[in-house]
């Protein structure tokens, strides 16, 4: 579970709500398809969105042994909480963006039970075979989830999916 020290918490004013709802978002298509459903059950709940990213390798340049790496690093994660802030800009929802290393299942779980969350919403790569291949290399977030049973998920299918 991650300390306090290592959890980056970014609060914007919006209104406020009394339920949560928690997000997974990588910044990749199916999540940003779920935020577009996450913060539309958010509003229409009247809850607090809490967007959780867990930083991992890909928000990094590829060459570690850059000079300026960790600031490269630094850039991406500020990009990330840009796009949620432009996508939920004019959006009539209270939201945190959380980000912190750590097992996206782990992180995901921390925050809602800290929140008490109502659910958590993911976005899923599909069943494809390019997905399957992906599986094999980085673990099934929203399989995760469901396998702990600890509370409703809602996994969002891609935009086009049904």
């Amino acid at each position: 579970m991650p300390g306090e020290g290592d959890r980056r918490i970014r609060m914007t004013s919006g209104a406020s709500g009394s339920a949560a709802i928690v997000l997974g978002h990588s910044g990749d298509p199916a999540s940003e398809r779920a935020l577009e459903v996450a913060t539309d059950l958010a509003a229409r709940l009247h809850a607090h969105l809490h967007v959780v990213h867990a930083i991992d390798l890909a928000d990094y340049p590829a060459d570690p042994d850059a000079a300026d790496w960790e600031q490269q690093g630094r850039r991406a994660l500020a990009a990330e909480h840009g796009r949620v802030r432009a996508a939920l800009a004019g959006r009539d929802v209270a939201w945190s963006h959380h980000a912190w290393h750590g097992d996206p299942v782990t992180l995901l779980e921390t925050v809602a039970g800290e929140e008490d969350a109502l659910m958590i919403v993911v976005g899923t790569r599909g069943e494809g075979v390019g997905s399957v291949l992906d599986r094999l290399l980085r673990r099934s977030v929203s399989h995760g989830l469901i396998a702990t049973g600890g509370r409703p998920v809602l996994v969002v299918p891609g935009a086009g999916r049904g």
